[in-house]
C-alpha cells in the first residue's frame, strides 16, 4: 500500500548546530536504507516558510502500523509533526496496464 506523508521537521530551540548536522547525516543514511528496502519510493521538497523544513515522501508499506515503525525510525522523527494519506489505486489511473520502462 502506497502513503503520501508530509513532514515538517521543527527543530527545538537551543539544539546544537553539530546536534542537527549529525542528526541530517543519520537521516539522509536512513533514508537511503529505506528506500534499499523498498520503504521509500520518492521524496520531494514543496515551497516551504522561512525556517521551516518540510518534505512530501511516498512510501511503500502493508499498512499504516508498519509505516509509522517505518516513519518511527528515521533519527529525525521525534522533530517531525507527520501527516499520512493512504492511497489506494484510482479506476481511471494512466499508469495502470502501461508497461514497465
Amino acid at each position: 500500500m502506497e502513503f503520501l506523508v508530509d513532514m515538517v521537521t521543527t527543530v527545538p530551540e537551543g539544539t546544537s548546530g553539530e546536534t542537527v548536522e549529525d542528526t541530517k547525516r543519520r537521516e539522509a543514511a536512513r533514508t537511503k536504507e529505506l528506500a534499499a528496502q523498498g520503504h521509500l519510493l520518492r521524496l520531494w521538497k514543496p515551497p516551504e516558510a522561512p525556517g521551516e523544513w518540510r518534505t512530501f515522501g511516498l512510501f511503500n508499506a502493508t499498512d499504516e502500523d508498519e509505516l509509522r515503525q517505518v516513519l518511527a525510525s528515521m533519527p529525525l522523527h521525534e522533530w517531525m509533526t507527520v501527516t499520512v494519506t493512504p492511497f489506494t489505486p484510482h479506476p481511471s489511473d494512466p499508469g495502470i496496464g502501461r508497461p514497465a520502462g
